[in-house]
């Protein structure tokens, strides 16, 4: 059985400025202290690319610091599962492209080893067990369980690389429809503002003055002023962990149903996150031929903007 590490790669906040680095390896690495030290003392912690051994090194803000864990339960091999539900609306011999429900994991991690995306994949395509990343294989980019629509998929390690580039440098276009709640201040607007991992919560993501630089346009396209609510069409310019949830929280218009990066406000009767991905357009690896792919909203999405127009009526 393979030994599937997790990679680390932080930048230390302000509010962590001159914490021991024992205690911040077992914060953000959510393990206990003597297994911080021990990974510390074998010169396996890297601050600003240097092999840091002293546990009781002192942090500063700034300080880049990356090591790796090993997560015993991500070793297991994936499993194929040809019960799991979603939709593929284009095949190729190197890549899918997907439709995923709101609901489905896109790939196996910690206490959740079966039924996702990457499970169903597994049964349809078993070579892609080989592309990419070994406890996420065929994973080009994620969306959240909670988010409905379009996602790439590899199906040859050729593929693999050539979106990864793609993405890199920007040549993947990805579409969001997203209802907030409020009105942003203008009709369009730019949000770029770096994201990183919470210091108070490693779960949340969100602005961070040493975090990774991101990216999200957005134009309003309806507004609801008697629920106080917005549609938004979003586009992607990096690819961040809940990047469109974390910036829009950010400027006061979360998305409706974000019980995480949103406020206690009524839901709208919505059981997850208004955020769906609506299109999905790049250059063929092979033909250089110009792709595109539209989902349309899932009924749950459709059902609530209904309901807002029958209310602006009354």
């Amino acid at each position: 059985m393979e030994c599937i590490l997790i990679e680390f790669n932080e930048v230390v906040p302000d509010s962590l400025e001159g914490e021991r680095l024992d205690r911040l390896i077992a914060f953000i690495g959510n393990i206990s202290r003597s297994e911080a030290s021990n990974i510390i003392k074998k010169g396996q912690v890297l601050i600003n690319d240097q092999a840091v051994t002293r546990s009781s090194f002192k942090v500063s803000i700034g300080n880049s610091v990356e090591f790796y864990v090993r997560d015993d339960e991500e070793a297991t091999e994936i499993e194929a599962d040809s019960s799991v539900d979603f939709k593929i609306i284009h095949s190729d011999s190197d890549f899918f492209v997907i439709d995923k429900p709101a609901g489905l994991v896109v790939h196996p991690g910690a206490g959740n080893l079966s039924g996702t995306l990457v499970n169903g994949l597994l049964a349809l395509s078993p070579q892609i067990r080989d592309v990419g990343e070994k406890n996420r294989p065929g994973v080009i980019h994620r969306l959240d369980k909670g988010t409905s629509g379009l996602l790439l998929a590899a199906n040859t390690n050729e593929g693999y690389q050539f979106f990864v580039d793609e993405l890199s440098d920007r040549k993947v276009k990805r579409i969001y429809q997203a209802l907030v709640w409020g009105v942003p201040e203008g009709p369009e607007g730019i949000i770029d503002a770096p994201i990183g991992r919470s210091s108070k919560n490693r779960k949340k993501m969100g602005i961070v003055s040493k975090g990774k630089n991101a990216i999200t346009t957005y134009q309003v396209k309806e507004s609801w002023f008697s629920s106080n609510v917005s549609l938004l069409e979003l586009q992607l310019e990096t690819g961040r962990t809940h990047q469109i949830r974390v910036h829009l929280s950010s400027i006061g218009n979360p998305v409706v149903g974000d019980d995480v990066y949103g406020t206690n406000r009524k839901n709208l009767t919505l059981r997850r996150p208004f955020l769906h991905a609506s299109k999905l357009s790049f250059e063929h690896p092979r033909t250089g031929k110009a792709c595109e792919f539209e989902s349309p909203l899932p009924e749950d999405l459709k059902s609530v903007l209904a309901d807002l127009h029958a209310n602006e009526k009354l």
